[in-house]
């Protein structure tokens, strides 16, 4: 079964979310953790992270949502931050209050791979990633690897990245951990799309939009749709 990754910014109203993104068939959750300069992302996870910091969601805080998530769901949940926020926090305690809270892994956007060995973590690869890197961050990562689909930052596109394609092949060839493609999905083509060359997929910045524009109903119909498409798609299977 292809695998559906859905991303919300933590918040007040993440653990209703979250339960309804399970519910509309979520497979794992991404809960961002806000940053004042998030250089991966586009203008809605950017102005979702401006709400939650206005709403006073820092580290601490983070935290709590991440376990009161937990207390709603038992899918895997996974933090997405930043290098600076861990600095100030330490990688060591961030890990292990993060873990306590009720978090299966972490993803760090802008943290290389050779960075903080001891911090288990699922990996980023983009289409400008060099094979050998692709390797070496398949062999490091926590569970599954995560293909960036594009060169640029988050947000829906009006056609899954035509570099997808290159990048899963190149993954391949040198891994055989599991691929979630993200960057530039939104849509149930997209979705079928992507999951067709890739064992799963993220959706973020629509997911967010539609979370922060009509609530847990509405998100737990897109994320249904979605799943309805990733479950359409036929898996060729060799020989």
């Amino acid at each position: 079964m292809k695998k559906l990754s859905i991303y919300l910014m933590a918040g007040p109203d993440t653990p209703e979310l979250a339960a309804a993104a399970v519910a509309g068939g979520a497979d794992l959750l991404e809960i961002g953790f806000p940053f004042s300069d998030p250089l991966a992302d586009g203008p809605v996870i950017r102005l979702a992270g401006e709400r939650a910091l206005a709403q006073g969601m820092r580290t601490r805080a983070c935290l709590e949502c991440l376990a009161e998530t937990r207390a709603r769901v038992e899918v895997p949940l996974i933090p997405m931050t930043y290098a600076s926020i861990l600095e100030a926090y330490g990688y060591e305690r961030f890990q292990a209050d993060a873990q306590k809270a009720g978090a299966t892994s972490l993803i760090v956007a802008d943290l290389p791979i050779e960075a903080a060995p001891e911090l288990r973590r699922v990996q980023l690869v983009a289409p400008t990633t060099p094979s050998e890197r692709i390797s070496l961050a398949a062999h490091r990562t926590d569970g599954w690897l995560y293909l960036v689909s594009l060169t640029g930052t988050t947000g829906a596109r009006g056609e899954v990245s035509e570099q997808l394609a290159g990048l899963v092949e190149r993954a391949r060839g040198v891994t055989d951990v599991p691929l979630l493609a993200g960057f530039g999905i939104s849509t149930p083509d997209h979705a079928a799309g992507a999951a067709a060359l890739a064992d799963g997929i993220v959706v973020g910045s629509r997911a967010v939009e539609i979370a922060h524009e009509s609530g847990p109903d509405a998100l737990q119909d897109y994320v249904t749709v979605l799943r309805t498409a990733l479950d359409r798609v036929v898996v060729s299977l060799p020989g």
